[in-house]
């Protein structure tokens, strides 16, 4: 084994990986749902304007 790697590296590492890819995962589908929200909103208010 590699000096100063306890097997603690072994969970911890691959642990804080997925947490950030869950907090990620989390984060982008939020903004994703906003930037749709606002898409539709936009689209509304344009046909609003057309008739």
């Amino acid at each position: 084994m590699i000096e100063g790697m306890t097997s603690a590296h072994f969970i911890f590492i691959p642990s804080v990986l997925l947490v950030g890819i869950v907090i990620g995962w989390i984060l982008g589908s939020r903004a994703a749902r906003d930037a749709y929200a606002s898409e539709l909103r936009r689209r509304e208010e344009r046909e609003a304007r057309r008739k």
